[in-house]
């Protein structure tokens, strides 16, 4: 036994809540700055740690957010410069024809300047949506939604099944176009026909996906009748209700500054815990088994922990306005970067190494050794 399998642990996949709280706590750190040195960091580090977490066959859903992202970055500035709405900088690049608006649309034109501050200000409001779309489909890759599905309440059950389908019908169209493409080279054709492709993949891959989800869900019981009471129904609408109005009513505490203290956090934690009081009710009544758990052990905590630091440090970072979070725009300068936010950007991609590797990638690196 060689000396790195008698100390690490053993090839297991990590826990798919763990990998998710990860993720969503690097797109939080994402979304609290719009410094491009700290975006393009954040998604380096979600990139590595899919380049060496992420299992044998699994649908690499990280190079499709990617690219979305870099859509949604051209798509801001050319808005920006056809629109307006952004910064009213100093540096003129161009000018186009300008369309008089009714004095109601202020804040939005049609042409007009370009100045170099606005066009910067769009491309830096475009990184951080595309930082963000990054990490999340990292974690798409490293975790598959149909996983985390098993965990989701009994109550939300219905609901977690329409989010993994959005969640996972852009990953499975793109590999269902890629997979034509390469049909269609081996019969003699250039494979860049978009209305074949189009529709064979749509089409061909949907009535695939639909079967089968069918046949799963038929071989799972989906379809049982599950004996509730008027009572509990009526406890659990009334808990859902409740908590919703309270947490809706907590978010706008929170962000209206005027706004009295009671209607800000002490309601927003009552009605997240009527919410969960809800989720308790309908889960008992609907209890469901489930097959081979996954474990909660340390890796597990390590990675969650690894998502949470920048997220927090970030925030924390945003609400004291420390310099470097949001660069200067006009002026244009050179974005400052500090390394307490670089350090904990790269605590971030910690489970590039704290995280077991998958038992297919395991055997194929030792293959490889």
């Amino acid at each position: 036994m060689s000396p790195r399998t008698a100390h690490a642990p053993l090839p297991r996949l990590l826990h798919p809540a763990a990998w998710w709280l990860w993720g969503l706590g690097m797109a939080a750190a994402a979304s609290r700055t719009t410094n491009p040195v700290l975006l393009v960091l954040i998604v380096v580090a979600a990139g590595w740690v899919v380049l060496e977490r992420r299992e044998v066959g699994a649908t690499n859903s990280f190079v499709p957010f990617l690219v979305i992202g870099l859509v949604a970055i051209a798509l801001r500035v050319v808005m920006v410069t056809l629109l307006g709405g952004g910064v009213t900088g100093r540096v003129v690049i161009f000018r186009l024809p300008e369309i008089p608006l009714p004095e109601w649309t202020s804040g939005v034109r049609l042409g007009g300047a370009v100045t170099l501050e606005g066009l910067v200000a769009a491309a830096y409001e475009g990184m951080r949506l595309a930082a963000v779309l990054a990490c999340l489909g990292a974690t798409n890759a490293l975790a598959s939604p149909r996983r985390l599905l098993r965990y989701v309440p009994a109550t939300l059950y219905e609901v977690g099944t329409a989010v993994v389908v959005a969640l996972t019908f852009a990953p499975q169209l793109v590999e269902d176009a890629t997979r034509v493409r390469a049909a269609r080279r081996l019969r003699g054709h250039s494979g860049r026909g978009l209305r074949e492709m189009g529709r064979l993949a749509v089409l061909v891959g949907a009535l695939e996906r639909s079967l089968s989800l069918a046949a799963s869900m038929e071989s799972r019981g989906y379809g049982r009748v599950v004996r509730r009471s008027t009572s509990s129904t009526r406890l659990a609408g009334a808990l859902t209700l409740l908590g919703l109005l309270g947490v809706v009513i907590g978010l706008y505490g929170l962000l209206d500054a005027t706004s009295p203290a009671v209607l800000g956090a002490p309601l927003l934690v009552a009605g997240a815990v009527s919410s969960g009081a809800a989720l308790a009710v309908g889960a008992r009544r609907d209890p469901r088994t489930r097959y081979r758990r996954d474990p909660w052990a340390a890796p597990e905590w390590l990675v969650a922990v690894c998502g949470a630091v920048p997220a927090a440090v970030m925030s924390v970072a945003a609400g004291l306005s420390w310099g470097g979070v949001v660069p200067q725009q006009v002026p244009l300068g050179l974005p400052a970067v500090p390394l307490a936010l670089v350090a904990a950007v790269a605590v971030g991609a910690l489970p590039a190494w704290v995280a077991p590797l998958p038992p297919l990638l395991a055997q194929t690196r030792e293959a490889r050794a």
